[in-house]
């Protein structure tokens, strides 16, 4: 019987795409995160909100890799990330939200660049500058771009190898209302394959593609409920976050 359970256990830290447990982050004697608790499935777009200083960057660089935590352990597809690091940057796509480009390059010189990075075929290469709507773009110098436009290059590059998890911290960041409509149906039909986690002080960025929201609040989770749980008696998801977070300060 143990065995089974054991079994089980085990089984159900495969399925969780994604599980924190207990993870602290420090910069000296400030804690950033402390003793954080995540599990998201597969196929899920979760909105990661909070306001600024909660917490919220230091948690995504976090998952991938570019903070080492003090406590605790980030598990992502059954592995732990710092047992199983290069692996684990493998099958995980991140877009900051000041997006590092290089802005000499050519758009598909940058994204063949990063394709050769992760062994990926040419063809690849094509099919996320047609998804991203880049294909105007592509034999320009990224810094010739827009700032809508270098938000689609960083986007490409964050999935151009079909990760299992993509990040995204402010994606529709600089972009027209044209564009974020565009924008919101990659993340949405990313979302049916894959693990979304998008970070956004747009509201209705949320309630266009999330089903669930985690609120950080001075690296404390304060919400991790269905949206509509989240929202509750409120007229709106800004009047939700405004009062949880004001009702925390004051606490």
């Amino acid at each position: 019987m143990s065995f089974f359970i054991l079994f089980l256990q085990k089984d159900l830290l495969f399925i969780m795409s994604l599980q924190i447990q207990h993870l602290t982050k420090k910069f000296g004697e400030q804690t950033a995160l402390s003793d954080i608790n995540i599990s998201i499935g597969n196929n899920e777009i979760i909105g990661l909100l909070g306001p600024n200083g909660a917490g919220k960057s230091t948690l995504m660089k976090s998952i991938v890799g570019a903070l080492k935590i003090d406590e605790g352990e980030i598990i992502f597809n059954g592995k732990n990330i710092t047992e199983h690091e290069i692996e684990s940057k493998k099958s995980i796509g991140f877009l900051p939200e000041n997006n590092p480009l290089y802005l000499e390059m050519y758009v598909k010189e940058y994204l063949q660049f990063i394709a050769n990075i992760h062994q990926i075929p040419d063809q690849r290469i094509e099919d996320v500058i047609e998804l991203v709507g880049i294909t105007p773009e592509r034999s320009k110098k990224i810094g010739q771009l827009s700032k809508g436009y270098k938000q689609r290059v960083g986007l490409a590059q964050a999935i151009i190898h079909q990760p299992d998890l993509l990040i995204l911290d402010e994606p529709t960041n600089g972009l027209d209302p044209n564009q974020i409509i565009e924008i919101r149906n990659v993340i949405r039909e990313i979302g049916r394959e894959k693990t979304v986690l998008l970070s956004t002080h747009i509201m209705q960025e949320v309630e266009a593609l999330c089903s669930r929201v985690i609120l950080i609040h001075k690296g404390h989770i304060l919400q991790d409920c269905p949206i509509d749980e989240f929202k509750g008696r409120f007229e709106s998801l800004e009047e939700a976050f405004t009062s949880y977070t004001q009702d925390a300060t004051a606490g």
